[in-house]
């Protein structure tokens, strides 16, 4: 292959076609242990690209590699060919018929996104995965996926009524039901097509009576309903037309799903679809071990069958998990159903219209497990309260890999499945062998009620011992699921990591059949070669290469949560939850939200800067593609949070930015905008020069050229004298006794300056309420961080932490008004300092606290009142600052404005609002600033009635506000204070 090869192909294509290394490197990975670089990345637009594709991939012998959100577990979509990447542009929904109940959709469409769409008919799209919010239904088409309510739901393959897409000679078909007649009539016609051919050849297979036990006795028993080793031939021989003890009509998307693309490339599915499902509860038995949770799992299914009560989940969360949550930013909140200390939780749901009927089987799946003596606490979750276990359960795969040290839980055997009544002794077995003979425990989640465990082996891939145990164990549970008679991928897929395995699952004659099967289909071999059928070794392309030892580099930041940048940057597994889109939610990430594009995701961040830091350990700060990829990262610290991983994206960003300035040079804009505090308070001194230069027409067009900052967005005007002069003109406030506790209150470089109006009301609200006051002027570090100044911050962190760590105590908090600033002092600092001041910048950001923080936490204490404030109605919108919504909380802010009791409170759910401090003033951010802010926040406030108040804590915010709606946010403090009934001031 060569570069004119491509371009011609190009030429061809309405969508794009890519060759660089920067998105090759990207597409190398997915969610599993593999990597491998493809030879180019497709994004089709047509249906005509696609046949285009296929057409190439003929004549050049060369394997293609469908593909949507990438989150596959088993190295579906990694490979050396041409990833075709269905998620960026065919994504939409096509048509929906509610009366047959039928949707027509792209491969690219996001299952959560789908079912956002349904809702308004009352309809719904029943498999749900972990990954439901990103997942898109070409992938789960591809593995057949289930989730949760596949004891209730079944899978996907249940749910696809037709597929429209391209065989391997190109030709293009439509794969939906046939009739017994429909079939016979096809068998008669001559083989004129290969849609034709496989037909005959298909039918001409099942129909004979040895084939048919051959797969009967092969394959799964029967009582495993997640069954997706090799192709589901079982499946497909189920149809009337073999057997009159069959109902179904012959189906070809009953062998696609779970064929992962090796036999068919789909550009269409229509989807049956189940009306909305009734209000469902939770009963989340806790247990001592996970021993006595399968136990009671197995006791659950049987006497709930007796009652004819189907449960929609019956799901495992074990202590690994459960301890993983405890320092996760996200799931820590999510923890409150937890009662003690259990060795696991199971979690049964039950949906049903009637309330009574759900307590009466609740009630009698306690009295049951009692009298068998299973589980210690049975709490129970109505409604929306239960989202909180849902959370928490879809991301235990992420969770895990949090585990300290190079110990981690390894996809091998994590899709492992038998009969539920086999559950048990299966999984003591499993258990037995990895501590018997590996000496490595297990982590255990997931589908218990469907009789599948996701099992992680703990031990490390960086060694040689690790890799060899890696395929050892691999082998030893294939023979111990084969004894079970189970299957060795329950949902996830063979993909890379299975394919060796499967003619030890089904036996060589069965084997023979899929490979016979795989030639009908795709006689080239091009459709995602290296899949099911062909697999390379298990244990070859590797993301971790245990020949060369990973080379720590010396960093700023000390790195002491992951033992180093690679280890932090080998903290993302690929599972995608930065792929999320606005329509769900969220924060991360803003600038994927807005582009759609994998190069500005998360997880292309981490990747890109893993490859360099262990491919290049001699110059891994120079890698062109770092710089592409961190771009636009906005340093929002969503990650930190909301990715499973806590993948730190920001942090790593200002680390790669300062080790980049120490080789190449510190670019003149990115000096001046990390020194603004400083600039600021000189131009402080002649303010109205500053609002000259800055705010006069003409004028203030050069000024923002000579930046580099965009002609379209406003500068920051600056008040007439700044806080610390206010504070010295002032006539001080006549402390009374009870003003006896102090505050110190956080005067950051943007407070001091910029937002001083802002400061003056927090002070004048702290004071009528009661506090004493002392201010500390300082700066955080905020603005030298997020341009990559870490050394500089660095010394601010020391100062700032030696100056306040003698004053400031549990008794006398450090109170911040803006977020970014405040949240340094939590976040960076204890990271940033030498180890001798560790445990003090450590007790330094424990007695931190938001201002709203602090008003919420006296308000509970009885420190202060709502009647206090007025009782005038008020109707605010709140947007909350991303490092707020990440490192604090959002519902603080929620809870500090509706203290007056008349106050209704309603929070944006808007995610970044695409500012992100000095991000949207650059002129080749400005745009996408702008695209991230039109998602929710901007339209959202335009269709605000007037007299409703905008409320934001963040400056960045405001301004955003300001330049995208010309409304005026105000931070909490100016809501307050104006709410404050003139009888509290004290003074």
């Amino acid at each position: 292959m060569n570069a004119s090869d491509f371009a011609s192909l190009h030429r061809k294509l309405q969508g794009e076609l890519l060759t660089d290394n920067l998105v090759r490197s990207l597409y190398a990975t997915d969610a599993s242990e593999y990597q491998e670089q493809p030879l180019a990345v497709a994004f089709p637009e047509t249906d005509r690209d696609v046949q285009e594709l296929i057409r190439f991939a003929q004549s050049h012998h060369i394997g293609l590699i469908p593909r949507t959100a990438g989150t596959s577990l088993a190295g579906q979509v990694v490979g050396n060919g041409i990833v075709i990447d269905f998620g960026r542009c065919m994504n939409r929904v096509l048509s929906l018929d509610v009366e047959k109940r039928r949707v027509r959709v792209q491969p690219g469409v996001v299952r959560n996104e789908l079912n956002k769409y349904l809702m308004p008919y009352g309809l719904f799209f029943a498999p749900e995965t972990s990954t439901a919010n990103w997942a898109m239904i070409g992938g789960m088409v591809g593995n057949n996926s289930c989730g949760s309510n596949s004891i209730a739901y079944g899978t996907t393959r249940d749910h696809l009524h037709s597929a429209r897409g391209f065989l391997a000679d190109s030709s293009e078909v439509t794969f939906g039901p046939c009739t017994t007649d429909q079939i016979n009539a096809i068998c008669k016609q001559p083989a004129a097509s290969l849609e034709n051919s496989l037909y005959r050849e298909m039918f001409h297979l099942l129909s004979q009576e040895a084939t048919r036990q051959l797969i009967a006795e092969s394959f799964p028993k029967p009582e495993v309903t997640r069954r997706n080793t090799g192709y589901a031939l079982d499946a497909l021989m189920h149809a009337s037309c073999f057997s009159s003890d069959y109902s179904q009509d012959f189906n070809f998307c009953r062998l696609l799903a779970g064929s992962e693309g090796t036999l068919f490339i789909g550009v269409e599915y229509e989807l049956s679809l189940i009306p909305q499902p009734p209000p469902g509860a939770l009963v989340c038995i806790h247990c001592a071990t996970v021993s006595e949770a399968l136990e009671s799992t197995v006791l659950i299914m049987q006497c709930l069958q007796k009652v004819n009560v189907q449960p929609t989940a019956c799901e495992l969360i074990d202590q690994k998990i459960l301890d993983c949550t405890k320092n996760n930013l996200e799931q820590s909140r999510n923890r409150r159903f937890v009662i003690g200390d259990p060795g696991a939780v199971l979690v049964v749901e039950v949906r049903n219209k009637d309330p009574s009927l759900i307590k009466k089987t609740f009630n009698h799946i306690e009295t049951q497990l009692r009298n068998h003596n299973l589980g210690y606490a049975y709490p129970r979750l109505f409604g929306d309260d239960g989202n909180c276990v849902w959370e928490l359960r879809r991301a235990g795969q992420g969770l895990v890999n949090n585990l300290p040290g190079d110990n981690k839980p390894r996809e091998i055997v994590e899709d492992t499945a038998v009969a539920v009544q086999d559950l048990p002794a299966y999984i003591h077995a499993f258990d037995l062998l990895l501590q018997k003979k590996y000496g490595v425990d297990c982590v255990h989640y997931a589908h218990a009620g469907a009789g599948e465990l996701h099992l992680r082996p703990l031990f490390n891939l960086h060694t040689k011992e690790g890799l060899k145990m890696f395929r050892d164990v691999a082998t030893d549970v294939a023979h111990l699921v084969k004894k079970f008679r189970g299957s060795l991928s329950g949902e996830h897929g063979d993909g890379r990591l299975r394919g060796e395995f499967i003619p030890t699952m089904v036996g060589t004659e069965c084997f023979k059949l899929f490979e016979h099967v795989k030639h009908l289909f795709d006689p080239l071999g091009i459709f995602n070669p290296g899949k099911i059928i062909q697999t390379p070794p298990m244990d070859s392309h590797l993301r971790v290469n245990a020949d060369a030892p990973t080379q720590e580099q010396p960093t700023t930041f000390q790195f002491r949560d992951t033992g180093g940048i690679v280890r932090a940057a080998e903290k993302c597994t690929g599972v995608g939850q930065c792929r999320k889109t606005h329509l769900i939610g969220g924060t991360m990430c803003p600038s994927y939200m807005a582009t759609r594009d994998e190069q500005h995701s998360t997880r292309a961040r981490a990747n890109i800067l893993r490859q360099a830091l262990t491919h290049h350990p001699d110059q891994p700060w120079s890698q062109p593609e770092i710089a592409e990829v961190m771009d636009l990262c906005l340093s929002c610290k969503a990650c930190k949070s909301e990715c499973p991983s806590n993948v730190d994206m920001a942090r790593m960003k200002a680390e790669w930015e300062q080790q980049f300035y120490d080789i190449n040079g510190v670019p003149l804009r990115s000096k001046i905008l990390a020194q603004s505090y400083q600039a600021l308070r000189w131009a402080s001194h002649v303010p109205y020069l500053y609002n000259f230069l800055t705010q006069t027409p003409g004028i203030a067009s050069c000024f923002k050229k000579a930046l580099g900052l965009s002609p379209y967005r406003s500068m920051p005007k600056l008040p007439q004298r700044n806080l610390a002069r206010w504070l010295k003109a002032r006539r001080q406030p006549q402390t009374l006794e009870k003003h006896t506790k102090r505050i110190y209150l956080l005067c950051d470089e943007f407070t001091s300056s910029l937002d001083t109006a802002i400061g003056i009301a927090a002070i004048e609200l702290l004071e009528r309420l009661g506090y004493e006051i002392y201010p500390i002027h300082t700066e955080s570090g905020r603005s030298q961080l997020s341009k990559g100044f870490v050394r500089q911050a660095r010394e601010l962190a020391i100062r700032n932490v030696e100056r306040l760590s003698s004053c400031v105590s549990d008794e006398e908090p450090l109170v911040g008004i803006e977020p970014s600033a405040l949240l340094t002092f939590r976040d960076e600092y204890p990271d940033l300092v030498p180890t001798q001041l560790y445990a003090a910048a450590k007790l330094l950001a424990t007695r931190t606290f938001l201002l709203e923080e602090f008003l919420v936490e006296a308000l509970h204490r009885g420190h202060i009142h709502a009647n206090q404030f007025t009782q005038t109605p008020c109707n605010i919108l709140f947007h909350a600052h991303c490092h707020q919504t990440a490192l604090s909380s959002a519902n603080t802010s929620l809870e500090a404005l509706a203290i007056p009791s008349a106050y209704t409170v309603t929070r944006i759910q808007s995610g970044c609002c695409g500012m992100a401090g000095a991000f949207g003033y650059e002129r080749e951010h400005y745009d996408l600033s702008m695209e991230i802010a039109e998602l929710v926040l901007l339209p959202t406030i335009r269709d605000a009635p007037p007299e409703t108040i905008i409320a934001a804590t963040g400056t960045s915010c405001r301004h955003q506000i300001k330049d995208g709606t010309g409304r005026i946010a105000l931070h909490p403090a100016q809501i307050l204070r104006n709410a404050l009934l003139p009888d509290c001031e004290e003074y």
